[in-house]
């Protein structure tokens, strides 16, 4: 079987990385998070200005056909990880590590110093996940302005503070 590739997703391919990150918030709901498994994805039209900005991507099986992808940000002058998704079934496969260590990648490539995110403390596929693979829990001195208004944001719209957390992975 050929390698998964990762590549831009094509602007035809926009509907399915929302089924992509739908399909994943089904895992939210299992843990009690029926909230976040019901927030709908980000509209064709915003993930079609990632593709634009060269922040998308997606990561194919042997058919071409996405089965994850990843979109960045730029907060703080930091890359951002606005969204990782794989569909259930392709899970536990290393295709959510290999977006990941591509977007830090291509952090590093475009000068930024850091890739930051913000995530569930507690849900194993969310910070435990991200801390295996270099990021830590950033303290409340390292978060700029931007992140803070962006977790702000996340509280306005239902995400508990408690459970969520800023990590961060160092590029450069």
């Amino acid at each position: 079987m050929p390698s998964p590739i990762i590549r831009a997703p094509g602007i035809d391919e926009l509907e399915r990385c929302r089924d992509i990150e739908r399909a994943a918030g089904v895992l939210f709901a299992e843990i009690g998070f029926a909230a976040v498994a019901a927030d709908e994805p980000a509209s064709a039209e915003t993930l079609a200005e990632y593709v634009r900005n060269q922040r998308a991507w997606v990561i194919t099986t042997d058919d071409d056909q996405p089965v994850g992808f990843a979109v960045v940000d730029i907060v703080d002058d930091l890359a951002h990880l606005e969204q990782l998704s794989v569909l259930p079934g392709q899970g536990r496969q290393g295709l959510g590590t290999r977006l990941l260590e591509h977007v830090c990648t291509w952090a590093r490539n475009d000068n930024r110093a850091a890739v930051t995110l913000t995530t569930f403390i507690d849900v194993p596929w969310n910070a435990p996940f991200y801390a295996r693979h270099g990021f830590r829990a950033m303290d409340e001195t390292e978060i700029g302005p931007q992140l803070r208004d962006l977790r702000a944001h996340e509280a306005a719209h239902g995400l508990d503070p408690a459970q969520r957390v800023c990590m961060s992975r160092a590029v450069r």
